[in-house]
């Protein structure tokens, strides 16, 4: 009885450590697939495996997680020569993702971890991509066309992308341009601004010259005004308001009303 119960016990655990053994379980977020290692179907099966448990016999065949969220890769600054021969830094940022179902396809090709193939593999063909982009533009053209020359590049990084299985979420460029270009656009803009800050200057003596002209023209003629108002009945009226009623201790009598004809 203790013996049979020691074989089952050891039983269990055999099976235990095979069904552990035998067993992948592929996290949300990942797409597994299932490398056949020996045979004449080695390769990787048509069908990817989805999130879960899957079975598989570890001494012929290998189970491999792809991530299928979204990933951003910042990739080492490099240099592009423009058409006419300027040369551009460009400081590209992609965001991308396996697309669904592709695991097999990218593993097929490369045979190695999704890591590996953003950060390391794919480096001369994004760089590519740019170069193509850049040899159609001069470098006015680029400066004058920025918009559609990022949409260029995004089309074709788009394409691109596609055919390896990935689907690209957002690019960032991040091209600066040769030094004597950035020289000649600050030079530009200090032009116009200082040409901005002359007129607005101008503006302001114009409209200090119409405000001293107004108040000249209102002076002449509140003073036109006055002279036509004074006749010599005001005068006299104004002399009697201001006059204290007092008369000199000397001398003639004062004359209140002179004759002014």
């Amino acid at each position: 009885m203790k013996r049979n119960l020691i074989a089952l016990s050891a039983t269990l655990i055999v099976a235990f450590i095979v069904w552990v053994s035998c067993t992948e379980r592929i996290d949300a977020g990942y797409e597994g697939i299932k490398v056949k290692l020996y045979g004449s179907e080695k390769g990787v099966q048509d069908v990817s495996l989805v999130t879960g448990r899957v079975w598989y016999n570890p001494v012929t065949e290998s189970i491999y997680e792809f991530p299928t969220y979204v990933q951003t890769v910042n990739y080492e600054s490099f240099t592009v020569n423009a058409k006419d021969g300027s040369v551009f830094s460009v400081d590209p940022t992609l965001s991308l993702r396996v697309s669904l179902g592709s695991s097999p396809k990218i593993f097929t090709k490369y045979r190695k971890p999704v890591e590996e193939i953003l950060n390391m593999t794919l480096v001369n063909h994004i760089k590519d991509v740019y170069r193509i982009e850049f040899n159609n533009y001069s470098t006015d053209s680029i400066i004058s066309n920025r918009e559609r020359f990022e949409a260029g590049v995004q089309d074709k990084m788009n394409k691109f992308l596609a055919q390896e299985g990935f689907v690209l979420e957002q690019l960032t460029s991040g091209i600066q341009y040769p030094e004597s270009i950035t020289q000649a656009i600050n030079a530009k803009n200090a032009a116009i601004q200082k040409a901005q800050q002359a007129e607005n200057e101008l503006k302001v003596v114009e409209a200090d010259a119409k405000k001293m002209i107004v108040q000249a023209e209102a002076e002449a003629k509140a003073n036109e005004l006055r002279q036509q108002t004074l006749s010599p009945l005001i005068i006299q009226q104004q002399f009697i308001e201001k006059w204290d009623g007092s008369t000199p201790l000397y001398g003639n009598s004062p004359v209140i009303f002179k004759d002014i004809k």
